[in-house]
């Protein structure tokens, strides 16, 4: 079970226009009172937007790191590029490419895994990219029973940049700091 541990980040503003000069760059574009009568409006619709990509984002995160705790290969690929590239602890340093080191620990750990994980994702940071790219950043608290029947929790620092393609959002990249992603029984 995956649980977005922190609350959603409310956006709070507020809009005044004080003169009829050009407003400055609201996330990189330019706007003028000329172009736009209702400015706020116009900010709020496009923090609304934002919010919902970012909601977007971190359900497809859980999703994935669902697929990874229930040693499901098949539903992590439908989430991932076949090219995704990752640094992990697990590849000691090394940039890895495709899924071929990934199927490793699907075929040889977490499917064999019989016991629950719980995975909790904390204060995930989502940077919308234009319409078709995000970056969420996120620690990540995974909770298992070893090998000797005790509860352990261990503690991952990650960042996961997606891609949409088609509609649909794909992992492209992947970066670990910290303990393996999967605990190492």
């Amino acid at each position: 079970m995956v649980n977005l541990f922190s609350g959603m980040q409310v956006f709070r503003f507020s809009c005044k226009k004080t003169s009829s000069f050009p407003v400055d760059s609201l996330e990189g574009m330019t706007y003028s009172p000329y172009s736009f009568h209702n400015s706020s409006a116009l900010k709020l619709s496009f923090l609304r937007l934002s919010s919902v990509r970012k909601q977007e984002i971190i359900k497809i995160t859980e999703q994935l790191i669902e697929a990874i705790n229930n040693g499901d290969f098949e539903a992590y690929t439908k989430i991932c590029d076949p090219g995704l590239t990752s640094f992990e602890p697990e590849a000691l340093g090394n940039l890895v490419e495709g899924m071929d080191f990934h199927k490793f620990y699907f075929d040889n750990l977490l499917s064999k895994n019989s016991k629950p994980i719980h995975t909790t994702i904390l204060n995930p940071h989502v940077h919308v990219i234009g319409d078709d790219a995000a970056c969420i950043a996120y620690i990540r608290l995974t909770q298992y029973i070893d090998g000797q029947g005790r509860p352990r929790t261990m503690q991952s620092e990650e960042t996961r940049v997606w891609h949409r393609r088609d509609g649909k959002w794909l992992n492209v990249h992947y970066h670990c700091s910290g303990a393996p992603a999967a605990p190492l029984q």
